[in-house]
């Protein structure tokens, strides 16, 4: 895909790109932590923009799980939803069938068709809820 559009496949890109399959869900600092552990001398503002180049290229998604930084995960994934525990930091991805009664409404109501793939639900997990 880089090639298809005159542009090249760097080690630089290509270690970016592994660290989102690798950790699965990760902020760009978690990125670059990764790629640094392999390459020295690659910046935290080389790891954004190949982020922002690769979501272009529909080869990762983001969404925010936090107050933070986004989230970055390999576009090749299903679609999930996001539930996020604020007590413990959990992410755990259920579904997008769970959201179905409240995306058809607003497509009927609104004409808005929402993007499942960055909907994150913040909460308590289980584990959380059940502590004293």
């Amino acid at each position: 895909m880089l090639r298809e559009r005159g542009l090249r496949l760097t080690p630089q890109r290509q270690l970016i790109l592994e660290a989102v399959h690798e950790l699965g869900h990760a902020t760009p600092e978690q990125v670059h932590t990764y790629v640094r552990k392999r390459v020295a001398g690659v910046n935290i503002t080389t790891v954004y923009r190949t982020l922002e180049l690769l979501e272009e290229l529909r080869l990762v998604n983001h969404t925010h799980l936090s107050h933070g930084s986004p989230t970055y995960h390999a576009a090749g994934e299903d679609q999930h939803v996001h539930l996020v525990c604020r007590a413990c930091g959990s992410i755990a991805e259920v579904d997008p069938s769970v959201m179905q009664p409240v995306t058809e409404r607003l497509l009927a109501e609104r004409s808005f068709r929402v993007d499942v793939g960055h909907v994150s639900l913040f909460g308590e997990c289980g584990d959380c809820k059940d502590r004293p």
